[in-house]
């Protein structure tokens, strides 16, 4: 009797260790489908929201699609197909997504927009992103400080740049800015030499840092080879290093011509850097560890059955529902506060930074 009992403990303790792992896994995939590695951003999205979703018991199949709009879809089509629990989605064009999104739905499969929202589609069931209109607005206030404008100094001579056409966040990000600078382009404290407002001529597609430099290019030699550019309003710090070396290419950057103010966004280490050098001068700080954690924990309450966690549904109307979305804080991060900021919350080491 003792050994049938020796060899049933021992069967137990077996099937313990092959249930074990595989109860682990029992919640499923999470598929989750980035844009491009070309941006650091959008890498430490990917690495955090891969932590968070392991933390929490799912598996993960991430995948960069390079900023190919047939290959996203390609990849998105697949995780479907191989049965993923949850879509989250950093769409490359929002308004592509429509038809792998109904066979999303079809397959019982939940979709989380994040960071940009998705369009024209039903099938978007929730967002999770930063206050995009504050991003804008943050950006321009910055400039409008750093000019003077509010105590009476200018006119200034500003340029704008817009993110890209076919990302709704863009919009957010340019609107959000000219609620705080076309007020000043009304008054005549701030002049668009170019005449250039809009996001249909101040857009740049794919968020191409060599497109932007290419319209400073064109601007200078169009508009500024007697005047002074004073501000450039940038949305995304890789736009922002290229318009700084086109500025630096005509003469900018030094103590009879120092640089305008130029604003960014996201605070990769390339800008933070430059604006410690004095070249650029703001950036916006969007904590995408913050991010991945509402996400994360907004889809496990999806898959638990609970009720997530929602801060606006007013707001993202996507041409067919507004999907409702949990909106962080976006920071403002110029030379001032960069340590307390960066190397405060952990997001930088302070030699990341200074080396």
């Amino acid at each position: 009797m003792k050994l049938i009992a020796s060899m049933l403990t021992a069967f137990a303790i077996g099937v313990a260790a092959f249930v074990g792992p595989a109860a682990a896994a029992d919640k499923g995939t999470i598929g989750i489908s980035m844009p491009t590695k070309s941006s650091a951003r959008w890498i430490a999205d990917g690495d955090n929201m891969v932590k968070e979703f392991q933390a929490a018991g799912y598996e993960t199949d991430l995948q960069y699609a390079e900023d190919d709009i047939p290959n996203q879809l390609a990849q998105i089509e697949n995780m479907v197909t191989k049965g993923a629990k949850v879509l989250v989605v950093a769409a490359i064009d929002g308004t592509t997504l429509k038809d792998v999104l109904q066979k999303a739905n079809e397959a019982g499969i939940k979709v989380i927009a994040y960071d940009r929202l998705i369009r024209d589609s039903g099938n978007v069931d929730y967002y999770t992103t930063f206050d995009n209109f504050q991003v804008g607005v943050l950006q321009a206030t910055s400039l409008v400080k750093a000019l003077g404008v509010e105590e009476g100094k200018g006119p200034f001579n500003i340029e704008l740049f817009g993110g890209s056409p076919d990302d709704n966040n863009a919009f957010f990000f340019y609107n959000g800015a000219m609620s705080v600078l076309q007020p000043q382009i009304d008054a005549g404290k701030l002049v668009v030499q170019s005449g250039q407002t809009g996001m249909d001529k101040v857009g740049t597609l794919r968020w191409d840092g060599a497109v932007a430099q290419a319209r400073m290019d064109n601007l200078l030699s169009a508009y500024y080879t007697d005047k002074r550019v004073d501000a450039v309003l940038s949305p995304y710090d890789g736009l922002s290093i290229g318009i700084l070396s086109s500025l630096k290419a005509v003469g900018y950057g030094t103590a009879e011509q120092p640089f305008p103010f130029v604003s960014g966004q996201d605070a990769e280490l390339p800008s933070v850097k430059s604006i410690l050098a004095d070249e650029q001068y703001s950036t916006i700080f969007k904590d995408t560890r913050e991010l991945a954690k509402v996400t994360a924990k907004l889809v496990d309450d999806v898959l638990s059955g609970k009720e997530p966690e929602i801060n606006d549904t007013k707001t993202y109307d996507n041409g067919v529902k507004v999907v409702p979305s949990y909106l962080l804080k976006p920071v403002l991060v110029d030379k001032s506060n960069w340590e307390s900021i960066l190397v405060g919350s952990g997001y930088y080491t302070k030699e990341q930074i200074e080396n």
